[in-house]
């Protein structure tokens, strides 16, 4: 099958905190209270089954939405269902279930045995990253972790909406396996996550993209991407391009233009092209990345 055949969605990657350690009858009960979470939510923002294509993780769940989903229903409607799900759950269950929720978007591939795709590894990684794990640590009352990528924060969560809170987000790099970029943490009712070893990090509404110093091997906060997989990163100070908001040059090019209450994210990173048009991805791509070597083979959708 061809990569053509690829298309623009939304990847979200579900995974319970602890279910190593929770016996049989244990893990039954969290996977029923997981899908019945996760089936709640989707109902929430009036997204049917045959919507989403969703894979069973035993602890997790993979799914990806169709395109015409808006994503600022995932990171608000979505998001605050979900949580407000975990709370009734818990609140009378003796084994409490804590998610690390992953997203991020991309062009994605179901080659008839399951998802194919970057956007599908980058998602999982967030999820599984030692950052997040940390976190939930540093959590302990809190039922839920979002993590998306730093493309969804810029085009989707940094736009706002209802129940869509950029504020409450931190940045922090995610370094696991071949995944090297910066990621945004929000843990609903937190003015902001616990990040491992906290540094100042970009405030919401600033660039989103700073300078940010070591913060341990997974856990440097407050940078842009290195070698991330996302879109390229913003020329050095004195080469942007006068005029044009988020213009870059050597790496990629990425335009946003406002017309009549309509946004529309357009994305060149070496001949490919995306847009991103009212919540609606648009265009065929083969993937938005920064090249940077041969990487070793890991299978897609990996934790």
């Amino acid at each position: 099958m061809s990569s053509a055949a690829a298309v623009n969605r939304l990847v979200v990657f579900g995974d319970a905190c602890g279910s190593g350690r929770m016996g049989l009858d244990a893990k039954r009960r969290m996977r029923a209270a997981m899908y019945g979470a996760f089936a709640e939510a989707y109902a929430s923002v009036g997204v049917e089954v045959d919507r989403v294509h969703q894979e069973d993780r035993g602890d997790g769940i993979l799914a990806a939405l169709d395109p015409g989903v808006p994503p600022t229903l995932m990171v608000g409607t979505w998001l605050d269902t979900l949580f407000q799900s975990l709370r009734e759950h818990n609140a009378g269950s003796a084994d409490r279930l804590r998610l690390r929720i992953g997203m991020n978007a991309g062009p994605v591939l179901d080659d008839g045995r399951g998802l194919v795709g970057r956007a599908v590894d980058v998602a999982a990684r967030l999820c599984d990253s030692p950052v997040a794990r940390r976190t939930m640590e540093l959590a302990p009352g809190s039922d839920l972790l979002l993590v998306v990528s730093d493309w969804l924060y810029a085009n989707v969560v940094a736009e706002g909406g209802r129940y869509v809170e950029p504020e409450t987000y931190r940045s922090a790099r995610v370094r696991l396996k071949e995944t090297d970029e910066t990621a945004w943490f929000h843990i609903p009712r937190l003015p902001a996550p616990p990040l491992p070893e906290d540094r100042p990090a970009a405030e919401p509404g600033a660039e989103h993209r700073s300078t940010g110093g070591a913060g341990g091997p997974g856990t440097e906060t407050g940078g842009g991407p290195v070698q991330g997989d996302g879109p390229p990163p913003p020329d050095p100070p004195g080469s942007r391009t006068t005029g044009t908001k988020g213009t870059t040059g050597v790496a990629g090019r990425r335009d946003r233009a406002r017309t009549a209450g309509t946004t529309v994210t357009h994305i060149n990173a070496q001949g490919d092209v995306a847009s991103f048009e009212n919540n609606v991805f648009h265009g065929e791509v083969t993937g938005i990345r920064k090249d940077r070597g041969p990487a070793a083979p890991d299978g897609d959708g990996a934790a």
